[in-house]
């Protein structure tokens, strides 16, 4: 059992050595679109990359996600070949938002032997999300749009 300043020790050299390793500017929470954010996760379990649209209005939640879930096969075939849906997803905060998420499991933030392969699961997987991103922004952002 490590300790709260053991794990925020092991957290922070975390995050900066994947920094060393995949040295570049992340769009995560640039996107130009309110409440709509690429996110890092990792914990004692799984990593995840995972696009997270928190908008607060559930139509605009709603618009967002089904203009991506409306390019899912582009994703699936051109992209991420295993990235996961979910309208409604609750957070343990009891907010709900929509996810799009890949997962990798049996990986854990204290086992520094798994760290490179979650660095470049990391890098793979939010490259791939950047792309399609950038690549249907002006689609995904225009709430005009009909899907």
């Amino acid at each position: 059992m490590y300790s709260k300043e053991d794990a925020k020790r092991i957290k922070r050299e975390f995050w900066i050595q994947f920094a060393e390793e995949y040295p570049r500017k992340w769009i995560l929470y640039n996107t130009q679109i309110k409440d709509f954010s690429f996110k890092f996760y990792i914990d004692n379990k799984k990593a995840q990359v995972l696009l997270e649209i928190e908008h607060k209005e559930l139509e605009k939640r709603t618009i967002y996600y089904e203009k991506i879930e409306s390019l899912r096969n582009i994703l699936f075939e051109d992209y991420i070949n295993d990235v996961i849906f979910e309208r409604d997803f609750h957070l343990e905060s009891g907010k709900t938002v929509s996810r799009i998420w890949v997962e990798k499991s049996g990986i854990s933030i204290n086992n520094k032997d798994t760290w490179n392969t979650v660095f470049d699961f990391f890098f793979e997987k939010m490259d791939a999300f950047e792309r399609f991103f950038f690549e249907y922004e002006e689609y995904i952002n225009d709430l005009e749009t009909n899907t």
